[in-house]
């Protein structure tokens, strides 16, 4: 349909009396939506939020709605839906349903034309009463999806356009044409995942008025329920150890990703963001608009997902929590998408066993795989590497890109039930497949400062550096081992790592990388900062995020105090900055102008390495020398996963490294000298120590595969003579030890 025919289909439809012809339903505003989820990542796409049912192969239960008809007679009926495997020609049609009314399904099965979002035509039905039962009656399990429902006394179906809110559906709805005004806001923050809630917690208990939005029902973005990638990243460390206090409050503590539902705690979030007086709280809000003057933001507008109803958020200050950079990019902020090369969206899922055979219906619509195709899912969960999208658009293609891994994930479990595993897997069915996806790579927005991947392994030094990043620069690219079968679309990552990151006290991320060089009131936080493609890979990992909301929103209250722009907290006010930057992050005032106040439950100040998460050096007998005071060579990994450790962490190589603790000897004398490590099947079995006593040393071996034999996980290497003030270390390297080398602490006890 070209352009001059949709307009004047639009205007049609506009003059026609419409209260007395149409009744549109959207099926979001549904007050049951039984067993059918609300999508609304997708409204950028296609224009509306809609009802999916996700079922995991397992039909739902109904959607269900009452309507009230303005007459009754005959309509017709017009769904907007999509046979979604449709746009790669794949056999079958999974997302079928049944429109019910009043109890009776029409003929035509919904769900089964077209490979874009489009109106089907339901044909003709005679409604007998004003007020008439509708169902979204699912016949699959698998992702069947309605946007809305349009009964008509005409013919011809509305316009197919995917303008969010379109003035035709406003008036059939009856949604006014003019926003609800919501003002005197100090910030607005779009996007409730760790960045938004970091911003919004952390402005207001420095006195900010705060409106936070968010387009789901939950908050935590990656880290809610919904995707359930937990948050890694280290908190509490570097030059400003309080830095991470919040996030601590409100971070998982899932134990793998996936996680369980429970682990993630989106009731906590939601009662820890609503419990801040200062904070109005917009779930299920979609910020679809932006409005400037100059070289600012004036207003955002959003709607309800659920009744379509409009906002427009005012404030002085904005913070682009949404990962994509979308409220810079309708700003008109500078920002950047690396062209090729880019990390993809994952969807990742979980099966379990029964105790009796469990059937699995033949998917001939999904990917078509074996066994051999994908790796085995490991403790029964497809993990962070069931991922695609790789330099397809993140932004216009999302859906597309969500529905492939969805294709994925059914193939490999239909390989497991019914193809080269199904003997294995009798008992086995699903038990949840993320249908939210988890965007790792798309628009990323300039800042006055780009943070390269030089400046975080050279270790440059910011005067602004404030957020500690101690993940490996971390870039996942499709798997050769499995990306033949699908070369155009590879749905398997592996993860390359440039290790040389500092994962101790971690590299401080400048401020300057958190607000727009172009739009003078914009905040940005987590997958949008101003950084390179390379740097992403190190500052996206969510508790990073989170501490970037969370300086963020102690900048935007000096913003607010001094009336000036977030570019001016660097030139003018840094030294207040750094002020705020050492409170705790339980510090609050009831105002910007009001005096800060430590509630006495505040928490302790942790070091430069974070809170201490094993045994405490200074407790041990001896001078004890952690792996954090010692130099180290070459490539080593920092471990936390075994308990028992010294201080904050171990490390572990397997080549070309080597690490030497210096000992402050303070008194000439016999000492014992002891190293901690923590002993595991893959590590060496003639590891290398080298103890030095001036110009002499002694080299000893060690099984690093048994138990230490000392309390605390010690070993003792000897006795020896030490001199002060000459040359005293011991060293462990990787040559010749047969394995993983671990190296932890060194202890030297007095004996004369």
């Amino acid at each position: 349909m070209n352009a001059r025919i949709l307009a004047l289909l639009i205007l049609v439809w506009t003059a026609q009396p419409i209260a007395a012809q149409q009744v549109l339903v959207e099926a979001e505003s549904f007050p049951s939506h039984g067993g059918w989820k609300l999508d609304t990542q997708f409204i950028e796409n296609m224009g509306s939020p809609y009802l999916l049912a996700h079922g995991l192969g397992r039909p739902v239960d109904d959607a269900v709605t009452e309507v009230e008809f303005p007459e009754t007679g005959e309509y017709r009926v017009f769904v907007r839906t999509m046979d979604w495997v449709a746009r790669w020609k794949a056999p079958g049609k999974p997302g079928r349903f049944q429109l019910l009314i009043d109890g009776q399904p029409l003929p035509e099965t919904f769900g089964t034309e077209g490979a874009e979002w489009s109106w089907q035509d339901g044909g003709k039905v005679q409604i007998k009463n004003k007020k008439t039962t509708l169902a979204l009656h699912d016949l699959t399990g698998f992702d069947g999806r309605c946007d809305a429902i349009l009964f008509t006394k005409g013919d011809e179906p509305p316009p197919n356009e995917s303008k969010i809110l379109p003035k035709w559906r406003c008036q059939l709805l009856g949604i006014p044409e003019g926003p609800i005004e919501k003002g005197g806001y100090d910030l607005v923050v779009i996007g409730g995942g760790y960045s938004g809630m970091g911003a919004a917690i952390s402005a207001a208990r420095m006195g900010c008025k705060v409106a936070l939005i968010q387009n789901r029902p939950v908050l935590g973005g990656n880290g809610s329920s919904e995707v359930r990638v937990w948050s890694q990243g280290l908190i509490r460390r570097g030059r400003y150890p309080r830095i991470g206090e919040i996030v601590e409050e409100f971070a998982d503590k899932a134990k793998k990703s996936p996680g369980t539902y429970e682990e993630f705690e989106d009731a906590k979030k939601e009662r820890i963001i609503r419990a801040e007086p200062n904070i109005e709280l917009f779930l299920n809000h979609h910020a679809f608009d932006v409005k400037t003057e100059g070289k600012k933001i004036t207003a955002v507008d959003a709607f309800d997902t659920r009744s379509g109803a409009q906002k427009r958020f005012r404030g002085q200050l904005y913070v682009d929590g949404t990962g994509h950079g979308t409220i810079g990019y309708l700003a008109g902020a500078d920002w950047e998408m690396t062209p090729n090369g880019r990390m993809g969206m994952s969807n990742m899922w979980a099966w379990g066993e029964g105790e009796k055979p469990v059937a699995f219906p033949q998917t001939p619509w999904a990917l078509d795989l074996e066994m051999k195709d994908f790796p085995y899912p490991r403790d029964h969960h497809g993990q962070w590497f069931w991922e695609s999208g790789f330099d397809k658009d993140a932004i216009g293609g999302a859906e597309a890109i969500r529905d492939w891994n969805l294709r994925a994930v059914y193939g490999a479990f239909n390989a497991m039930k019914n193809r080269d595993g199904a003997d294995k897997h009798t008992t086995a069915f699903l038990t949840w497949i993320a249908y939210i996806g988890g965007p790792r790579e798309s628009r990323r927005l300039m800042g006055d400062v780009v943070l390269t991947q030089e400046d975080i392994v050279d270790k440059r030094q910011f005067t602004d550096g404030c957020v500690p990043s101690t993940w490996s620069i971390d870039l996942h690219y499709p798997k050769k081992q499995y990306a033949e079968k699908f070369a155009d679309n590879p749905f398997i990552s592996v993860a390359v790592h440039d290790r040389r990151i500092d994962r101790g006290y971690g590299y401080p991320v400048p401020y300057r990388c958190f607000y727009s060089r172009n739009i003078d009131n914009l905040f940005m936080a987590g997958r949008c900062i101003s950084v390179t493609h390379q740097a992403l890979g190190t500052t996206r990992v969510m508790k990073t995020c989170g501490m970037m909301g969370e300086v963020i929103g102690r900048a935007a209250s000096l913003c607010v105090l001094n009336d000036c722009t977030p570019r001016q907290v660097y030139k003018e006010h840094w030294d207040a900055m750094v002020d705020l930057l050492k409170l705790p992050g339980k510090a609050r005032r009831a105002t910007v102008k009001d005096e800060i106040v430590i509630p006495e439950d505040a928490l302790s100040l942790a070091g430069p390495f974070g809170p201490m998460t094993g045994l405490d050096p200074s407790k041990l007998e001896g001078i004890v020398v952690d792996d954090k005071q010692a130099e180290q060579t070459g490539s080593w990994t920092v471990g936390e996963g075994l308990p028992g450790y010294v201080g904050w962490n171990y490390l572990y190589a397997f080549k070309d490294a080597s690490i030497r603790f210096d000992l402050p000897i303070a008194k000439s004398g016999t000492y014992e000298v002891r190293i901690a490590y923590q002993p595991h099947e893959n590590r060496g079995n003639q590891v290398p120590v080298t103890i030095s006593t001036g110009e002499k040393g002694r080299t000893v071996r060690v099984n690093m595969k048994q138990k230490p034999p000392l309390k605390e996980g010690f070993i003792s290497l000897g006795t020896f003579d030490f001199t002060k003030g000459e040359k005293n270390f011991v060293e462990i390297t990787t040559e010749g030890a047969g394995g993983c080398v671990h190296a932890d602490a060194v202890q030297i006890v007095r004996k004369d």
